[in-house]
């Protein structure tokens, strides 16, 4: 084989493997953890078991290479999230806004689906954790960022870490039911409150 015949053949093998990386996290957002076996992601990819098994042989490696996928895609979210200009409530505003948009949605859900078998299975746990806290580390980090706060003062550090908090726990409200206009309103409140703590350096 030439290496010319070869490339294209790479270029496949990614591109399935792209696709069935897409397909298992919106089949675990969508069906949840029971439904999303290596058959149903196969068929859903339109990819032949065999195929799917090729690339990943059993399931458990699948849905660890989609968490992953998971994780790359919301950091990629995040990375997106503009850098506003200006100063003062509205700036901090946006960046909440942003931060809260970026950690929900259709990854949020997959993950949430991963994590509650997780709790209960050791060897998935301890796949799971290492990744979990490794994106933990990447948010905070882009929410300095963004927030232009002195990551050393520990009540800084505080009010980041509420922040992120406060995006999960909107995340995880919005899972049932379409909870945009209270969380608006959350966001809204906290970013004030925030805006105000971090131009005075105090804890809210």
């Amino acid at each position: 084989m030439t290496t010319d015949d070869a490339v294209p053949k790479q270029d496949r093998s990614r591109a399935t493997r792209q696709r069935l990386l897409e397909t298992a996290v919106r089949c675990l957002a969508t069906h949840g953890w029971e439904v999303s076996t290596v058959g149903f992601i196969a068929t859903e990819a339109g990819i032949s078991r065999g195929a799917v098994q090729h690339h990943y042989r059993t399931r458990e490696a699948l849905i660890l290479a989609a968490l992953e996928h998971m994780f790359e895609e919301r950091t990629t979210l995040l990375d997106a999230l503009p850098d506003p200009e200006g100063s003062g409530p509205e700036r901090v505003h946006t960046v909440v806004t942003g931060l809260v948009e970026a950690m929900g949605g259709e990854l949020f859900r997959a993950a949430l689906q991963v994590w509650t078998v997780a709790a209960a299975d050791p060897e998935l746990r301890a796949a799971v954790v290492p990744l979990e806290r490794h994106f933990a580390r990447e948010v905070h980090r882009r929410a300095v960022r963004l927030l232009r706060v002195d990551d050393s003062d520990p009540a800084m550090r505080g009010l980041i870490q509420a922040t992120l908090d406060l995006a999960r726990g909107l995340a995880l409200a919005d899972v049932l039911t379409d909870d945009s206009r209270r969380r608006a309103r959350v966001v809204r409140a906290w970013s004030t409150q925030l805006a105000a703590a971090l131009r005075t350096g105090t804890q809210v």
